[in-house]
């Protein structure tokens, strides 16, 4: 990746057709993301942040313009070579969680890993380093109803975390979280951004993660408003 950029979208727009009316998600977005950064897309419902998200996931195309991501063109990506990217190199972490509940934490987090064809003694390896960046060692053979929500997204975070991808997407990870297990969650990320070297980028409108960003790209009806470098905190 050059200069040491993961993320460069030039131009970026996305079109959806809601009945006969043509809706416009995001208006000609240039951005650049470097390894490890610590960087928010910010903004209300419907700014266009989650689309962003998605496209820089490769889990969407844009409509126009360019974005590369991990030095891939996601608009010329084939669905096999997509999965691959993101199967290999991001980390993705929901509000829902999304954990399977008939495995324990261990297999959860896991799961990752046995697409990518390790072998045994290896993915023990990673999950039990992985577990452990998220402070849950002792609760590797607990299934997800027995976890508290702040547990269930430390594993959601482990899970994103355990084949070290470049990146990690984190799409409103403390929305359905309590003050206190929220500041737990991000202080885990940041803990991780400094230790890995991940970049993560989060889509977000939630002060308590925003107070952590060290960039706030704000997005308002589609198009960057604001590109702000900041110190954590610094609300």
């Amino acid at each position: 990746m050059e200069n040491g950029v993961v993320i460069s979208t030039d131009k970026l727009v996305r079109k959806f057709k809601v009945g006969r009316t043509e809706l416009v998600a995001l208006k000609e977005v240039s951005l650049e993301f470097r390894r490890g950064e610590f960087a928010g897309l910010v903004g209300p419902s419907g700014s266009g942040k989650t689309t962003l998200l998605n496209i820089i996931g490769t889990l969407d195309a844009p409509s126009s313009g360019t974005a590369v991501v991990l030095g891939e063109r996601v608009e010329s990506l084939s669905p096999v070579r997509a999965a691959s990217l993101r199967s290999r190199h991001i980390g993705f972490i929901f509000q829902t969680f999304n954990l399977l509940p008939v495995y324990t934490a261990y297999e959860n987090v896991e799961f990752p890993l046995l697409l990518l064809g390790m072998s045994q003694s290896e993915r023990r390896k990673k999950v039990t380093d992985a577990l452990e960046w998220v402070g849950l060692a002792d609760r590797a053979n607990s299934r997800p109803t027995q976890l508290s929500g702040g547990e269930s997204q430390r594993v959601a975070i482990a899970r994103a975390v355990v084949k070290r991808p470049e990146l990690v997407l984190a799409d409103e990870p403390t929305a359905n979280l309590d003050a206190e297990n929220s500041h737990k969650i991000l202080q885990t990320m940041v803990s991780l951004n400094h230790d890995l070297g991940t970049t993560f980028l989060f889509s977000t409108h939630d002060e308590k993660v925003i107070r952590y960003l060290r960039r706030k790209i704000s997005l308002i009806d589609g198009r960057v408003a604001n590109d702000e470098v900041r110190s954590p905190n610094s609300d």
